[in-house]
């Protein structure tokens, strides 16, 4: 525990086994009350190799999709009694390290949710992102900050930490199930008023890391620009998907 606030890690995997021990390995145990695998039905022994580590593991029967494996890391984390919930992808991409600082940031009650942005600090450019995606977030981030009335330094980061009543608020099980679940997640946050907070978070890019190909970037940063539209039509009073995802008692 940190300030007496439970710390749960979810990590939500698939096909994962050549990163998955190099991430648990690397988890600061010490301020980590519980870790969670969500396995959506993977085609290696990422299933076995979870249990051999002794981490709690849920598989899917079948493969539901990014966004619904995120449901299910966050559904057992709140059962779990978690009062925060931080999520670290288990294909070694992030740096594990970096938990108790996110931790911090909202045991604290400094952030409601932290993202580890690939961009403070020119992180991007040092841990040599492809230029495609380089290029990408940049465009999405600036229109996105535009339309959210943000000046977040990145929105497509996987490493993120909620504060338990951010998921009780939003009700996630109304959004995506692929990829741009985790847009839809931030753009909510943004509409509900939640503190941010960011994190320089340098990435690695190799072969075993998760990521999405070509047409599905493609697909996900139309999403992109479809949800922040979503929310600056939301903002005007008027209903949309956005809008119904909230719980009652909304933070002012």
């Amino acid at each position: 525990m940190l300030n007496n606030k439970k710390i749960i890690i979810v990590m939500p995997a698939y096909n994962a086994q050549a990163t998955l021990k190099r991430t648990y390995d690397e988890i600061p145990k010490d301020f980590v009350d519980e870790i969670i695998l969500v396995d959506d039905f993977s085609n290696d022994n990422t299933v076995e190799i979870s249990k051999q580590l002794g981490i709690k593991t849920i598989c899917h029967k079948e493969n539901l999709g990014y966004g619904a494996n995120q449901k299910t890391c966050y559904n057992s984390a709140l059962e779990s009694g978690a009062d925060i919930i931080i999520m670290l992808h288990p294909d070694y991409q992030y740096d594990p390290k970096l938990i108790p600082s996110i931790a911090s940031m909202i045991a604290y009650d400094n952030y409601d949710f932290v993202i580890a942005s690939r961009f403070l600090n020119g992180s991007a450019k040092k841990s040599k992102m492809p230029r495609y995606k380089y290029f990408a977030n940049r465009i999405l981030t600036t229109f996105q900050n535009i339309m959210l009335n943000q000046n977040l330094s990145e929105y497509h980061s996987g490493y993120r930490a909620f504060s338990a009543k951010v998921l009780k608020q939003i009700n996630y099980q109304k959004l995506d199930n692929d990829f741009i679940f985790d847009n839809e997640f931030l753009s909510l946050i943004c509409f509900n008023n939640f503190r941010i907070g960011e994190i320089s978070a340098p990435a690695k890019y190799f072969k075993e890391a998760s990521s999405i190909n070509f047409l599905r970037s493609c697909k996900y940063g139309l999403g992109c620009i479809k949800i922040s539209l979503s929310f600056f039509i939301s903002k005007l009073g008027f209903k949309t998907k956005l809008s119904s995802c909230c719980n009652q008692n909304p933070k002012s």
